[in-house]
């Protein structure tokens, strides 16, 4: 069976604490839209001509399988800053693919945007296409006792 190829794509984020990393994660997961669905995590290529679009005009199926690129971090350390964010780099030519990249660590968002949109840049130059946009999103949260960050772009179907 050939599965379709998406043609929108939403990029989404989230942040929370929990009693655990992973109740932590899924709380931002909620927070980002995404919380009752299967992630189903992919590699990090746009579909030519993919449009941007709100994730509250997507209508995800409870449980559905839902495809995308993300980063994601925790962290148990009171006071300690975590970030995560996603860029997609978009072609100048609409026939050809663009790229999503991810970066999460223990630092500013200021500095995960920064290397996740050089990481774009950089996938555009060995690629020899021309970049004509990067869209970012990312999100960053100071640990009070266990939290997580999720920041990601869905792909998805019209």
């Amino acid at each position: 069976m050939m599965v379709k190829t998406p043609n929108i794509y939403t990029l989404v984020k989230g942040a929370a604490e929990g009693h655990t990393r992973l109740n932590a994660f899924d709380k931002a997961l909620l927070e980002a839209g995404v919380g009752d669905t299967n992630l189903m995590r992919m590699s990090s290529i746009l579909p030519p001509a993919a449009e941007q679009v709100s994730v509250d005009s997507i209508d995800f199926p409870k449980g559905g399988l839902v495809p995308l690129a993300y980063a994601a971090i925790d962290g148990t350390t009171p006071g300690r800053l975590i970030s995560a964010a996603i860029a997609v780099g978009i072609p100048e030519d609409e026939s050809e693919t663009g790229v999503i990249m991810e970066f999460e660590d223990h630092a500013s968002l200021t500095t995960v945007e920064d290397i996740v949109r050089q990481m774009v840049i950089d996938a555009f130059d060995y690629r020899n296409r021309k970049l004509k946009e990067i869209k970012s999103i990312g999100i960053e949260h100071k640990v009070e006792r266990t939290g997580a960050v999720f920041a990601g772009a869905v792909l998805w179907y019209k």
